[in-house]
């Protein structure tokens, strides 16, 4: 049973239908103005208004792209450039995305100037520090909508306001939150917003941003003037098809799903913390995303647990897929307050609306199976086995690792 949802997920058949003819019969290029052009620029047309339909926006201010990287980098980068004369200060959260933050440390290294909100134990920042953190410089607001490792959901909207108030461009990664929970480009009061085709049943390598009519920023890509000249290269035609079905379904079968993955998610909180020993729930347990959970285990290694259930035949992951291969605690968890050490045995589950299919008590038996097998091999578990009262330098007298 696939269980990483929010690292990738699967095409589905309607999507993968729409997209066929897009790579052998109606391959023109969308600029041009023979018949195969006109009729790729059709498709275009139809898939912007269906992204469009489903974030409550107009076609005209959606520009579609390589995926949620790529948006991300052309809201913060494009707004910065585009303002810096103004002003060279951007706030943004600890746990954003890897897009996020990267391309913010790029920013820092031409002297922008970036002020990182903390967010405390349920993983949600606090609209007093954002009033706090705002100067007479402050250009840009970038907060993601929904966390992808620990699902927790900002109060978007309400920055939206106070950004609006104060004259600040404000925008927000909807990568995760697209397709799980409503997406309102009105109500959320954003000016930019990043979605990926990948993370609702659509294929890899496409994407798209939201730029508020009357927005303007700096192109990163220049050329041949498509998108608006916003985003030069010939569009990825059968990728951007698959893309608006996929938005168009995901709007149609929003309410459903939701139903459908809270409740297993529920579930699966309920019987995991039951059922396993110091296991707890990271993030806040109801401002959440539906489909997504991340658990924590006392005293043992992600990557073990990750092995163990993958031989059993449930892939899930420990937090990011972009960070996967990395060995360092995640930044997002560690922003939550939590020590290092208990921050690696975390584990994230993500659902889609087959998930429905597996037996969730099998599910946590072997979960609980596999933590009990790691702790039986782990000093932290077995403390005694390794505590002589002598102090670390590293970890303090308390030290059962080293």
């Amino acid at each position: 049973m696939y269980l990483d949802n929010s690292a990738t997920t699967q095409v589905s058949e309607e999507v993968f239908e729409e997209m066929k003819p897009y790579f052998t019969e109606e391959f023109g290029n969308p600029s041009t103005l023979y018949k195969y052009g006109r009729e790729s620029k059709k498709a275009l047309n139809q898939a912007r208004q269906r992204v469009a339909d489903a974030i409550n926006a107009k076609p005209e201010e959606i520009i579609f792209t390589s995926g949620g990287s790529e948006s991300d980098n052309l809201a913060i980068k494009g707004i910065a450039f585009k303002l810096a004369k103004k002003g060279k200060h951007i706030i943004t959260t600890e746990i954003e995305h890897p897009a996020v933050t990267e391309t913010l440390h790029f920013l820092e290294s031409l002297d922008f100037k970036v002020t990182y909100l903390p967010v405390y134990e349920n993983g949600i920042i606090k609209i007093e520090d954002l009033k706090e953190a705002i100067t007479d410089e402050t250009i840009l607001i970038t907060v993601m909508h929904a966390n992808n490792e620990i699902g927790t959901v900002q109060p978007i909207e309400e920055i939206g306001k106070i950004a609006k108030e104060h004259g600040i461009k404000f925008h927000t990664d909807a990568v995760q939150s697209f397709g799980k929970i409503e997406v309102d480009v009105e109500k959320l009061n954003v000016d930019l917003l990043s979605l990926s085709s990948h993370k609702l049943n659509g294929p890899k390598g496409v994407g798209a941003i939201y730029i508020r009519k009357g927005t303007r920023l700096v192109p990163l890509i220049h050329g041949g003037g498509q998108e608006r000249g916003i985003r030069a290269g010939t569009e990825n035609v059968p990728g951007i098809v698959g893309f608006g079905k996929a938005c168009e379904l995901a709007s149609q079968q929003l309410e459903e799903h939701y139903e459908k993955l809270s409740s297993i998610r529920d579930e699966l909180i309920e019987k995991v913390l039951s059922t396993v020993p110091e296991a707890y729930v990271n993030g806040d347990r109801e401002q959440r995303l539906p489909n997504l959970v991340n658990f924590r285990f006392k005293a043992i290694e992600g990557e073990s647990l990750i092995l163990l259930l993958d031989a059993k035949g449930y892939q899930a992951s420990t937090g990011s897929a972009c960070s996967s291969n990395k060995l360092e605690a995640s930044p997002v968890l560690t922003a939550l307050g939590l020590d290092p050490v208990d921050v690696h045995g975390s584990l994230r589950i993500s659902l889609a609306p087959e998930s429905d299919t597996f037996d969730i008590d099998e599910f946590v038996g072997i979960i609980a199976e596999s933590v009990a097998r790691l702790r039986e091999m782990s000093p932290l578990w077995n403390q005694e086995l390794d505590y002589d009262g002598v102090m670390c330098s590293k970890h303090g007298d308390d030290c059962r690792m080293c």
